[in-house]
């Protein structure tokens, strides 16, 4: 799954993000999601949350 579906994304699960710094590079990090930021039920470039770790980034794969 990409996570581009809200629906798909639950707290609890592992993910891994592009951070706002990473958007040029790719890079992607890895965690467990704490909060749901997106309120609509789809977006085109991933649906943004933060991590456990306190990250915010667009989630690109869900483990």
């Amino acid at each position: 799954m990409d996570g581009t579906n809200r629906a798909d994304i639950k707290a609890g699960i592992k993910v891994s993000i592009v951070l706002k710094k990473d958007q040029r590079s790719g890079h992607l990090t890895e965690g467990t999601v704490k909060d749901i930021l997106t309120n609509s039920p789809h977006h085109p470039h991933g649906i943004k949350v933060r991590l456990e770790s306190g990250d915010v980034g667009r989630v690109k794969e869900i483990s």
